[in-house]
């Protein structure tokens, strides 16, 4: 009997260590988590239920020395670091930091595309859990971040949007984001990860 009230016991004490659902509380990236050499690969899919394929690609990411300043590669221009790191003063940002298993909050994006079509997201977002997940690059400790709400725009673009974004801390991004809006899913996931040793 003791033995098995032991055995117990220790069974309950290995499960509350390593269930970081609910103790894990991450601050946001700053300037010197980066480093030169850093790089992120995506993929990328979006299709709609009639199975059109609208957008199909790689999205590539690197941490780079532009003018003698730590930069990121976006596509073709390369953001500061510094401007990727700066705290966000928004009543409803992005992310939400630090971010913790439970937390809540609202979330507006107003934009321009390059056409010059504007528009608008508000939802409401939710830390829903912390755990390993796994995409092609590799298994990361995550956060789930759901996203809901509406997206519209001016030429009178109307939908409900849902928005799953796992975020692992390791990376200081996002690994997976699958994005339902009306009839058109989206698809992004990290297939590649690496940095100087």
């Amino acid at each position: 009997m003791k033995n098995k009230i032991l055995i117990l016991l220790a069974v309950v004490l290995f499960s509350a260590c390593n269930d970081t659902t609910k103790t894990s509380i991450t601050n946001q990236p700053t300037l010197t988590d980066y480093q030169v050499g850093e790089k992120w690969v995506w993929k990328y899919k979006g299709v709609t239920t009639e199975g059109e394929v609208r957008s199909d690609g790689k999205d590539t990411r690197e941490i780079v020395i532009s003018d003698g300043v730590l930069g990121m590669t976006i596509g073709k221009d390369t953001i500061p670091v510094s401007d990727i790191v700066k705290p966000e003063e928004s009543e409803t940002p992005k992310y939400d930091w630090p971010l913790e298993v439970g937390k809540k909050w609202k979330y507006e994006n107003n934009w321009t595309s390059q056409d010059g079509t504007t528009g608008s997201q508000n939802q409401d977002a939710e830390v829903l859990s912390y755990k390993e997940e796994t995409v092609e690059a590799g298994t990361f400790m995550a956060y789930t971040i759901e996203y809901t709400g509406k997206t519209s725009n001016s030429r009178g673009y109307s939908a409900d949007e849902k928005e799953v974004w796992l975020y692992a801390p390791a990376v200081k991004n996002f690994i997976k984001l699958t994005q339902n809006q009306g009839d058109f899913l989206y698809v992004e996931e990290l297939i590649e990860y690496s940095k100087p040793e």
